[in-house]
C-alpha cells in the first residue's frame, strides 16, 4: 500500500494519532484514502506534520500556526527534493532553505529547526516495507505503484524505478509513470531510455507538458537546440520552458522573443503563488 497509516505517521513525528487527524479535518492535508477508508499519508503530508509538531511545541498560536503551515504546504508542492531541504526559525519568521535558496514559509514565532533528512531515513523503512508488501501481495493498481514510487524517489531513489515499472506493466499508457521512470534514467545520463520513455508519454497523453519539457531538457543536453525549443514551445504551461527558450532566443539574438519568454516565464510563477 503506497502511503502511511496514521497511527505510523504518528510514531514517526511524536504525536497523537488525534492530533494527526486533527489537521486533515483542519483541511492542512489531504491524505489519499485506503482500501478500507483509512488515512495514507504521502511523504509530503509528514513533512508538513513534522513543522506542525514543531510549531505545537513552541507554543506557537493556532491562527499563526495555521498560516504557516497553509504556504508551507502550498511551498512544499513546487520543491524539487523535499530530503535536501532544512526548515527553521529565522526570529520571527519560519524559513526553508532549500539548496543554496531561502524563503519565508509565514511569520510565526516558533523554535522550529530541523532537517527532513532526518524524517526520510525513518520513513525509508516505511517505504522500504510497503515495498515489499507490495511485491509479496501483488495487489496495487498502476496508480499506487506510480504513488509508491514517488514516496520512494523523496526516501531511496534507487527503489523508485521498481514501483514506476511495475505501474508500467499493469498500464503501458500511464504517462506520468513514463515521464518519472524517464527522468530517473535522464538523470543517470541515459539520454537514450529517457526519450524513449517521455516519447510513449507524449503519445499517451497527448499535449503531456512534462513529457514535452523533458524532452526539451535532453535535446538542450545534446546541444541541438532547434529541436530542444521545438519540445519547450509545447510545454506552454511550464515556466522553466519559457526560461529556457529565452536563453536560447538569447542566443540567436532574437532579443524580441526572449523577453517575452522570460514575461511568460514570470508570470506563470506569479500564477502558481
Amino acid at each position: 500500500m503506497s502511503g502511511y497509516s496514521t497511527r505510523e505517521v504518528a510514531s514517526l513525528i511524536g504525536m497523537k494519532p488525534d492530533q494527526v487527524r486533527h489537521y486533515v479535518r483542519r483541511k492542512l492535508i489531504s491524505p489519499t484514502r485506503g482500501e478500507r477508508d483509512e488515512y495514507r499519508f504521502s511523504f509530503q503530508d509528514v513533512v508538513l506534520l513534522r513543522s506542525a509538531k514543531g510549531l505545537l511545541d513552541a507554543n506557537v498560536s493556532s491562527r499563526a500556526a495555521h498560516r504557516v503551515l497553509k504556504k508551507l504546504n502550498t511551498e512544499l508542492a513546487q520543491v524539487k527534493s523535499l530530503a535536501a531541504m532544512r526548515i527553521f526559525a529565522d526570529g520571527n519568521t519560519v524559513v526553508v532553505r532549500e539548496d543554496n535558496q531561502l524563503w519565508e514559509a509565514e511569520t510565526g514565532q516558533a523554535q522550529l529547526d530541523f532537517t527532513v533528512a532526518e524524517l526520510a531515513d525513518n520513513v525509508a523503512t516505511l517505504a522500504h516495507q510497503n515495498l515489499i508488501i507490495a511485491k509479496e501481495v501483488d495487489a496495487l493498481d498502476t496508480d499506487e505503484w506510480y504513488n509508491l514510487g514517488l514516496d520512494l524517489e523523496e526516501v531511496d531513489i534507487s527503489k523508485a524505478p521498481d514501483a514506476y515499472r511495475r505501474a508500467i506493466e499493469l498500464d503501458p499508457n500511464n504517462a506520468d509513470a513514463h515521464v518519472n521512470l524517464g527522468r530517473l534514467y535522464q538523470l543517470k545520463g541515459n539520454l537514450r531510455h529517457a526519450k524513449r520513455h517521455y516519447e510513449i508519454a507524449a503519445k499517451a497523453v497527448l499535449d503531456h507538458q512534462l513529457a514535452n519539457y523533458n524532452m526539451g531538457t535532453v535535446f538542450d543536453e545534446l546541444n541541438e537546440l532547434d529541436k530542444a525549443a521545438e519540445y519547450y514551445r509545447k510545454a506552454d504551461k511550464v515556466p522553466d520552458a519559457h526560461y529556457n527558450l529565452a536563453r536560447i532566443c538569447e542566443l540567436r539574438g532574437d532579443q524580441l522573443s526572449a523577453v517575452r519568454h522570460m514575461r511568460e516565464y514570470r508570470q506563470l510563477l506569479d500564477n502558481r503563488s
